[in-house]
This record gives C-alpha cells, sequence and structure tokens, in this order.
C-alpha cells in the first residue's frame, strides 16, 4: 500500500521518481562491507593486470616461429614430462594441450577422509579438460596469432572494467569466463605446478563481482547509475540493460 502511494504521488521521469526506482529492491551494506568489495574488485582487476605483460601483443611473448610446448606422461603416471618448453602464451596453451591429451585424469575437490590410500571424495571432468584441449589444440593453437589478441584483449578489459569500476558486472562475466577456461586447462596439474583452488578462487571471486556489482562504490558505476536510473524512468531500455550491469 505504502509503495502504492508513492508511486501516485511522484511524477514519471523526475529525481523523486528515479530515487525511488533505484532503491527498490536494493540491498543495503555497511561501510565495512562496502569497502570489503572494493578490495575484491581491485584484487581481481590487478590479479589479471600482473598477467598481461608476458603475452604482450603482437608475438603474445612466443618465440618467433610460434612453436607450443610439448611432452609425454610420466612413469609414474601423475604429471606430463616436458622436453622442451617454450615461451609465453604458447608455452601455457601446449601445457594446456598436453595435459588434456596426454596427462592423468582431472580430479577436482579431492578430499581424503582417512589420510590413507586413495581419496574418497572427487568429481572426475577429465572429459571437460579433454574438450577444453580439443578446442585449444584444434582452434586455439593453429590460429594463434587471432585468438592471441582476443584473449589478450579479453584480460584487458577485465582490467579496466572491473578496476574502474565501469559496467562490473560486464567485467565480472568476461573474468568468469577466462576464468573456467583456465581451470579446466590448468588446475591441478603438477609440472609446472599449479594449486587448484588459485583457478577456483577466481571462478568465486569473479561470481562475487557479477552477484553484487562493487563498481556502485568508489567506481564510474557510481557516476551512471543515477544518470540510467532518470533514463530509465523515462522509458530508455537502453538505460534498463546499463543499470543490469551496473547494479542499483
Amino acid at each position: 500500500m505504502a509503495e502504492q502511494a508513492v508511486d501516485q504521488q511522484v511524477t514519471p521521469g523526475s529525481e523523486q521518481a528515479s530515487t525511488a526506482a533505484s532503491t527498490r529492491g536494493s540491498i543495503t551494506l555497511t561501510n565495512l562491507q562496502k569497502a570489503l568489495l572494493i578490495v575484491a574488485r581491485l584484487a581481481l582487476a590487478y590479479l589479471f593486470f600482473s598477467s598481461l605483460w608476458w603475452k604482450v601483443p603482437p608475438t603474445f611473448g612466443c618465440p618467433e616461429d610460434y612453436a607450443f610446448s610439448s611432452g609425454q606422461l610420466s612413469s609414474g603416471g601423475t604429471f606430463v614430462s616436458f622436453d622442451n618448453r617454450t615461451s609465453g602464451l604458447c608455452d601455457w596453451l601446449g601445457i594446456q594441450h598436453a595435459y588434456a591429451t596426454v596427462g592423468p585424469d582431472w580430479l577436482v575437490f579431492v578430499t581424503n577422509l582417512d589420510n590413507t590410500g586413495d581419496p574418497e571424495i572427487f568429481l572426475n571432468l577429465t572429459p571437460l579438460r579433454q574438450f577444453n584441449g580439443a578446442i585449444v589444440g584444434d582452434i586455439i593453437m593453429p590460429n594463434i596469432q587471432l585468438f592471441g589478441w582476443l584473449i589478450w584483449l579479453a584480460e584487458l578489459s577485465i582490467v579496466i572494467l572491473v578496476g574502474l569500476g565501469l559496467f562490473s558486472r560486464v567485467g565480472g562475466l568476461i573474468a568468469l569466463g577466462v576464468s573456467l577456461q583456465l581451470t579446466v586447462g590448468l588446475a591441478g596439474i603438477r609440472n609446472p605446478a599449479e594449486f587448484e583452488w588459485i583457478y577456483l578462487n577466481m571462478v568465486f571471486l569473479s561470481l562475487v563481482i557479477i552477484a553484487m556489482a562493487p563498481g556502485r562504490f568508489l567506481g564510474i558505476d557510481a557516476l551512471l547509475i543515477p544518470r540510467l536510473t532518470r533514463a530509465e524512468a523515462n522509458g530508455s531500455r537502453l538505460a534498463s540493460i546499463g543499470l543490469l550491469f551496473t547494479g542499483r
């Protein structure tokens, strides 16, 4: 009843209307919660920022012949042994392809309840890693000069969108896609050692960015939201889409 009364008294398109629209359904956060979201946002952005520089275009850190790392399963069957590792993006794409084609099974969420013998709890996602390896080997590696740019620009967009809090949910979605691909390709491998939970935490952190849209706090989204809210109150569908990606 109270909400209906407000709707009857507020003129559409007015500042009161935009304020009322922006507060409906919003979640009130404490200053500490906002600060923690800002830290999470900047941490994810810096993680991708620090990874930009070893695969800078146009060579992406690869050798002149764009050779990829290759290897074979170790005698113990627990990791891939590499005869020749190359450099840059060619190195890490080759590692992903090797673990997908000749590597051991990919088990995630492994837990050994009695600390002896084989683990009692695990999830075998080997087919997913093999599927990723097929895409890497058959599509990405043969077209490295195209996909190298796409990979680098995707990570740069995460740095800009998440770091500046500009349409932060878009940045979170891109980060989620990149993090999932890296998780499938590299999480839990033993040579080189890539700790599974580092990649899983990247996925979870990306989900937090998508859910909470932290650009609303000390980000460019905080400046855009009032303008988009007023435009939405005037019937703009583009503004509604913009608010979906910035939060309210």
